[in-house]
């Protein structure tokens, strides 16, 4: 199937644009752990939160963009997994499920799956829709990983609100520009082809 015959095709991803088989899928889905992992790396921390600036979120948000709905779910599941097992990929080089901010390690792989269904109806090929798409899965990460932190951490709500989101909000918004111009680019690019 030719490039162009994929583009045209209502429903595709990028990864979409590769040749399928399992092969293929099985090397997105792998790469797509190890993306998030390798941008977990990038860790800057913040003065009164115990949860990093990282470039694991955006990373997650990509590869469910990019990959569609089931193999970013796969690929973040499989990142969270293996974090889990031992594999120090998390924020900073950690592992396992007792850090704080595990909440949003679970809420990427939720995120994934809603960025990725919205990438299949079209939602990454413009650069108005990426930008909702990405505020979207930011808020499903959320949406999981605050309540989380407030547990693991004994917070009140109102606390890990002020230590797990209102300090991200600038980073959210510039990824979310970010994404704006990559994603409907790549795609540009690919209907060049």
């Amino acid at each position: 199937m030719s490039t162009a015959s994929v583009i045209a095709r209502p429903g595709a991803v990028l990864a979409d644009l590769i040749p399928a088989s399992r092969v293929r899928d099985a090397a997105l889905v792998l790469g797509g752990a190890v993306l998030t992992g390798l941008a977990a790396q990038i860790a800057v921390p913040v003065p009164g939160s115990p949860v990093p600036v990282t470039g694991q979120t955006f990373a997650a948000l990509l590869v469910g963009t990019a990959l569609g709905a089931r193999r970013g779910v796969l690929s973040l599941a499989l990142y969270a997994v293996a974090g889990v097992v031992g594999v120090p990929w998390f924020a900073g080089g950690g592992s396992g499920a007792g850090a704080v901010s595990f909440g949003y390690v679970l809420g990427m792989i939720l995120a994934s799956a809603a960025v990725g269904a919205l990438a299949r109806r079209g939602a990454d090929r413009s650069p108005l829709r990426m930008a909702g798409t990405m505020l979207l899965g930011e808020a499903i990460i959320y949406a999981i990983g605050v309540p989380y932190l407030a547990l693991a951490a004994h917070m009140s709500l109102t606390q890990a609100i002020a230590a797990g989101l209102t300090p991200f909000l600038i980073g959210d918004a510039l990824k979310a520009a970010l994404a704006m111009g990559l994603l409907p680019t790549a795609w540009k690019l690919t209907s060049k082809r």
